[in-house]
């Protein structure tokens, strides 16, 4: 997988999912928020993630995010222009009226969006590379920072994510609830894990902690320091 380039990141973070081109203007001709094909077949990360559960988390889930963040935004073309990630970084700017299904079914899309690529077959035991040492150098060692992730993660009440974030060139980690993410906090995302039941339940049923200790086997850590990298460069 090549770098992941300025124009690549733009196209992961746009409203749409499809490539935003700088100084746009708000008269930029409507398009829709459209679901992204997984970068691998749907059973292609069990038998950690079971085939059933990727069907049903990307067609369904995703896509129900997806619908309604475009009917949010249907009559914003200005909005519809701006990437994804700049609405949530600025939820006090979106309309009132449509500010909580910006926050819920942009984040979810936007979430998603990136989990897929945070997962990968045969993932886990890749080179971790200047993530892995920058994950070494602030927690200690990788193997505490899996403690601590694994903590945000299984202690997260409710529905919502666990997180590995970046901020003024420091590691984090932190939790957040429903389909927040660290964009709205100031932060730039790194690797998160869903832990909404619809993520695991199938295979899982209630055993969250089984669910983010198998997880750790398809994490995509190539993807993770493209990731960055563009957050440091």
């Amino acid at each position: 997988m090549s770098r992941l380039n300025r124009r690549e990141m733009l196209a992961l973070t746009s409203a749409a999912g499809a490539t935003v081109i700088l100084g746009a203007s708000a008269s930029t001709a409507r398009a829709e928020a459209t679901l992204p094909t997984l970068p691998y077949a749907v059973d292609a990360l069990e038998p950690h993630i079971d085939a059933r559960t990727m069907e049903i988390h990307h067609t369904r889930h995703h896509q129900a995010y997806i619908n309604n963040l475009n009917k949010a935004l249907a009559d914003h073309p200005q909005l519809q222009a701006t990437p994804l990630d700049k609405l949530l970084a600025n939820l006090n700017e979106v309309p009132e009226s449509i500010r909580a299904a910006v926050r819920n079914n942009g984040g979810g899309h936007f979430n998603h969006t990136l989990f897929w690529r945070m997962m990968t077959p045969n993932g886990g035991q890749q080179n971790r590379g200047p993530v892995g040492q920058a994950i070494d150098s602030t927690f200690g060692s990788f193997d505490n920072f899996k403690k601590t992730f694994e903590a945000a993660a299984t202690g997260q009440f409710g529905s919502g994510w666990a997180w590995l974030a970046i901020a003024n060139g420091k590691l984090q980690i932190v939790g957040t609830a429903n389909q927040d993410n660290p964009v709205s906090l100031g932060m730039v995302p790194l690797l998160g894990v869903d832990v909404w039941e619809h993520a695991y339940y199938l295979k899982y049923q209630n055993k969250r902690a089984d669910y983010v200790s198998a997880w750790w086997n398809v994490v995509n850590w190539e993807f993770v320091n493209q990731l960055y990298t563009e957050a440091n460069s």
